[in-house]
């Protein structure tokens, strides 16, 4: 358990939420990176995962690695740290955790990408070959028995695979929409100019894969027009009830790119920079969840959904420290994000949100540490009423 940190400003003294490390960096360099979280309401079990490395480097991911928390008697009770050796392809790394939960047949599906070899994705784009298998595994018991490995790569990309000089999925979760669609975000670095073997352009672009029938048959949407590459994506439900999927991306140019799908993910548009939402050097990973409405909205300026946004992404625009949460309390507008809340105070990186089991209340699984955001995967828990008392 991570202590408690205070840290005070101008205004009033904050206080780091109490952390639980699940995941450590050990003496031999193994190390622990790229966190994906889920709470399965049905059996009221939170599933986390990430990669398990010989090193920092993505080149030396090897395979899946995951916890199982229950709450009993108040307070959560973790497994041992399980490895997921059905979640693999021969020859291949296992990389970019993204679980979905389908609540008609109760079966978890976790996406991820297998890469051949130690080849990079730096490689992979200079080249224009790729190397990267789409891949999932089920689970019927919340985590407790995994299905053997599903590669999905010819059946859904097929031939377009041609134009991808890379892709990888997430990381962090997809979502069920409430049309029973079922979303995991991705992003693909597109070949859009070959002549011979010289690639002119080679671009990375946020979309989503998509399933109608419970994870049966698997769909590509359409790119995001903006370069725009990891990312996660959420639900917004307007007033009159109509959706719009939210997608929420990384970018290297200082900002968030935020885009919008009135097609539940076959296509996306009005895709811009969000302001409010700094992004460091290089960028990096960042999670959203979209969740109910409070009923009382009198501090809501423009009532116009049923939901509002929690996104959580390191606050400061130079390094990844700072580890914030952000409310969005009018998510249809482009200003509409709030002040972050600071949960971890130093040396930060990836993150996933999920919504648990009680009213308005939040978790958050991210990368930290005192020197290095590479030190621990933690897990954290806070509440509506915790964020909206630090804005």
């Amino acid at each position: 358990m991570g202590n408690t940190t205070s840290r005070s400003n101008s205004h009033t003294l904050q206080v780091d939420p109490p952390k639980t490390t699940l995941f450590s960096k050990e003496p031999s360099g193994i190390t622990y990176r790229i966190p994906a979280l889920i709470y399965i309401n049905d059996t009221q079990t939170f599933l986390a995962f990430a990669e398990k490395r010989t090193s920092p480097r993505d080149i030396d991911a090897t395979l899946l690695v995951m916890r199982r928390g229950t709450r009993q008697n108040g307070s959560i009770q973790w497994s041992p740290v399980q490895e997921l050796n059905t979640a693999c392809l021969t020859g291949h790394r296992t990389m970019n955790p993204c679980p979905v939960y389908e609540k008609e047949s109760k079966t978890l599906f976790l996406f991820f990408i297998c890469v051949e070899g130690k080849t990079t994705e730096n490689e992979q784009i200079c080249t224009g070959k790729n190397k990267a298998r789409l891949c999932y595994v089920t689970s019927k018991d919340s985590g407790q028995n995994w299905s053997s490995v599903e590669d999905l790569t010819k059946k859904v990309i097929g031939d377009e695979i041609r134009n991808w000089a890379t892709f990888a999925v997430g990381p962090g979760h997809g979502i069920q929409m409430k049309s029973g669609r079922l979303i995991i975000p991705a992003y693909v670095y597109y070949i859009h100019h070959r002549i011979f073997h010289f690639l002119l352009r080679v671009t990375s672009h946020a979309f989503a894969f998509y399933s109608d029938d419970r994870g049966t048959t698997w769909y590509i949407g359409e790119r995001v027009s903006t370069e725009s590459s990891e990312c996660e994506m959420a639900e917004i439900v307007e007033q009159e009830s109509r959706s719009e999927l939210y997608c929420n991306a990384r970018s290297a140019k200082g900002h968030r790119i935020e885009a919008l799908s009135e097609s539940s993910g076959t296509t996306f548009d009005r895709p811009h920079f969000a302001q409010k939402l700094v992004e460091p050097h290089y960028g990096c990973q960042g999670s959203v969840v979209s969740f109910a409405a409070p009923e009382e909205k009198e501090n809501c300026l423009t009532p116009n959904t049923k939901t509002w946004l929690l996104y959580s992404h390191p606050t400061d625009k130079m390094k990844r420290k700072d580890l914030g949460v952000y409310l969005n309390k009018s998510p249809l507008s482009v200003s509409g994000w709030g002040t972050p809340w600071i949960i971890h105070y130093g040396p930060s990186g990836y993150s996933d949100l999920t919504l648990s089991e009680e009213p308005k209340c939040f978790a958050c699984l991210m990368e930290c540490g005192k020197k290095s955001e590479l030190e621990e995967i933690a897990f954290v828990e806070f509440s509506h009423s915790d964020i909206m008392n630090n804005q």
